[in-house]
Formats: structure tokens, sequence, C-alpha cells
């Protein structure tokens, strides 16, 4: 048996007697794929701890599930939080238990540690995220044409007027996604904003303390546009930048001749890539790089999503649980099944299906500002509705004076200002 949990056993023999408890609750929002992997990982802590715990998957309404049950004093003993903003308006409430008295948070990366952090405490554990903050490219193609990968945006704004005067096409960019079109700018403009303002007027514009007007908005939109405005940037152009799905859009990385060379994605796009081009070897054939920085006082934030954990009550039991899902064995069954990137520092590269995927989790080990995708965290009208509909606005030619008044309009109502 692995010593971390022969420790652990140990631990709550002690602390609680060995005597009957009831099942720890753990509410999610998995289903399918996810779900499985996620009882696999209880289904380890059950059987070397004999502590029970019965998970209850509750799908995309998870956060309005939690409130309902908090409010009427049934809380789970545990809970996955939509993210780290609903997490604070709970321990705003005096609702969460803080971990640090019993999880060692040495073994994650400082930004994790950060971003479960509501004043003095810590309140959650990160088990697992996603990286957006990518450039993919064909490296035979690029290599071929003399560049190589950028470290800074004066380096890739070279490379890409570098390639359009040579009659190339330097990004693929699909922003279509039917009823959610215009998502994938969004990423773009995030990232940005990270580069440029930094991450305390990012997480002060996610919040709407600051209005959408703002300079630093701006010049987030006016960057992303200096790319995809640009008839002579995007494969397709700007036509083609509305209407090519974002799944298909990086395939013509590696057609022959390449139609373009740059496409910015999260790790997921890896699959799409593998789809439509079966015969490449992934691990040799496709490379990424980090966005790279903009302004240098701001380095290289991270953005993403991530999948954290924590709970509404304090018993022996609970913390044990609580750390052996930090823990690193852990997360390696949790992300070897599903691909995702473990947070524990110490979790062994070899549990990843390829070595892209390594790749994408030393680069998250190495983490010092990490943010959750910020249209994820505002409200359902502004982040999956007036932001998505700026971004197309904008790219279709809409003044973007025109575009900042109207999400501002639409965040105002949506935030209750």
């Amino acid at each position: 048996m692995k010593k971390y949990l022969g420790v652990l056993l140990l631990a709550v023999a002690i602390s609680a007697g060995l005597t009957a408890q009831e099942p720890i609750t753990v509410m999610v929002l998995w289903s399918g794929t996810e779900l499985d992997a996620f009882q696999r990982v209880v289904d380890n802590f059950v059987e070397t701890t004999g502590i029970q715990v019965r998970v209850e998957s509750v799908g995309r309404d998870l956060p309005q599930i939690l409130v309902a049950r908090l409010e009427g004093g049934n809380p789970p003993d545990v809970a996955a939080m939509p993210n780290p903003g609903q997490m604070a308006e709970f321990v705003a409430r005096g609702a969460l238990i803080p971990v640090e008295g019993f999880v060692d948070l040495a073994q994650f990366p400082q930004a994790f540690v950060d971003l479960a952090t509501v004043g003095d405490h810590v309140y959650g554990i990160f088990i697992s995220a996603d990286l957006k903050s990518l450039v993919w490219y064909n490296p035979d193609a690029l290599y071929a044409e003399g560049l190589a990968p950028a470290d800074s945006w004066d380096e890739l704004m070279y490379i890409t007027q570098a390639l359009a005067e040579r009659g190339k096409v330097p990004w693929a960019v699909g922003l279509e996604s039917g009823a959610a079109s215009g998502w994938p700018g969004t990423d773009w403009i995030e990232d940005i904003m990270l580069r440029t303002a930094g991450p305390e007027i990012y997480d002060l514009w996610v919040a709407h303390e600051i209005p959408w007007t703002h300079p630093a908005v701006r010049r987030a939109f006016e960057l992303f546009g200096a790319i995809v405005k640009n008839e002579a940037y995007v494969y397709g152009g700007i036509t083609g930048a509305l209407s090519i799905n974002f799944g298909a859009s990086p395939c013509v990385l590696w057609d022959e001749p390449p139609g373009a060379y740059l496409h910015r994605q999260a790790t997921f796009i890896k699959t799409f890539i593998a789809n439509c081009h079966p015969e490449l070897d992934l691990d040799r054939d496709v490379s990424f790089f980090v966005f790279p920085p903009i302004d240098p006082k701001w380095g290289t934030p991270l953005l993403g999503a991530g999948d954290l954990i924590s709970a509404f009550r304090d018993t022996p039991d609970i913390r044990a649980f609580l750390s052996y899902l930090g823990s690193a064995e852990a997360q390696a069954i949790w992300c070897g099944a599903l691909g995702k990137l473990a947070i524990n520092v110490n979790v062994d590269p070899a549990i990843y299906p390829d070595e892209l995927t390594a790749q994408a989790a030393a680069i998250l080990r190495e983490a010092r500002i990490f943010r959750f995708d910020g249209s994820d965290l505002m409200p359902a009208a502004v982040g999956a509705g007036a932001f998505w509909q700026g971004v197309l606005d904008y790219v279709s030619g809409v003044p973007l004076d025109q575009v900042l008044t109207d999400i501002e309009e639409a965040a105002q109502q949506a935030y209750g200002q």
C-alpha cells in the first residue's frame, strides 16, 4: 500500500478511534468520463482507509444548488467549487474550513495556493488545471522559415510581419462555436490583459470594479485586433476568423503547404489537431510556447481553469479526505485518466499520455501568477453573452467605442449597478 495512504490511515484511526462514521458527502458537477475518473480516486481512498464517501453529481447547476443547500442548512461535507470567486463568497458567509493546518501546501505551486487564499487562510485545494496561455505551431514549418518561438510580444509581431511579407499567413484563428461563437477571442483578450495591465487590474475588471471603457480594456482589445483584424495576418482573412470553427482552425498548420503557422489555444486543442491529422506524431510534429510577455513588468501570467475542492464541515475523516485529494497519489489517478494537468508538484510526469501534456504540466508547476478565465467568472449575461458578441462585433468592424459601451451597459445590468 502506498506510504502516503498508510500514514493517512493511521492518523485517521487514532483521531477517530475507528468508530463508525456517516459517509462523507461530496458534491461535484462532473459526469461521464470525468465522474468515472473521480470515482476511481474516491474508491482508492475508501479501499485504503475504510472511510466511506458518497459522491453526488449535480451537473452544471452546481453553483445554484450549493447556495440553496447552504441556505437550507444542509450543505455537502465537501464540494467542487465552480471557481475561486464562489469559494470566496462561501468564505464570507463563514461556511468553509481553512485547510492550511492539515494540508501540506508546499506540494503546490504558490500561484494555486494564492488563488485559494482569502484573507489569511487557504480554503481549498486544486486537484488539476487546464492551461490556456499557449501558442501552438508546426515546428518543421516554422523552422523552415528560419523562425523560432517568440519570447516577447515584439518578437511575436516580428514573426507575424515576417511571414506576411513573404506571402505566408501567420495565424489560424477560429471564432465560430455555434451559440458560443466569440469565446476564443475572449481568451486572447484575457491573456493580453494579464500581460499589459497585470493581475490586480484583471481582477478588478472581472469583478466590474473598473468599466469596460477603461483604457486597460481598450488596449487589450486593440492588441487583439492588431492581429485578428488584419486581413494579411489571419487564415481566410476576417471572414475566415469569424466563420471557421475553433476546433477546425488549427488544422491548417499541418497542411501541405501550411495554411498558417501559429495558433493560440488551450491544452485541449491537441485532441482536435490529432483528429484532423491522425498521421501526426504529437511529440515530434506538434509543439507550443507560452503566450509571451508584453509589458516585462508582468512577465508571463498563466490563464486557465482548475478543479478546486473545499469543505463545509470539519471532521478528522474530512480532513483526511481533503489531504488525500491534494496528494500526488490521488492526482495521478485523476489526471492520468483525463489528461488534465496535476497541481501537486510531486506527480510523476510518466502519468501523462504524451510529452506535450507533460510539458504543459511543467509550465504549470512553475506558475508565479495564475488566473481563471475571466469570462467564466463574470455573470453569464456578460461573460457568456455581451463579451462573446463584443468580440464578434469588433472583428466584424463595429467601432471599438461602441463595442465597449455595449458590453458596459450589459455589465451594469448584470452586476446590479
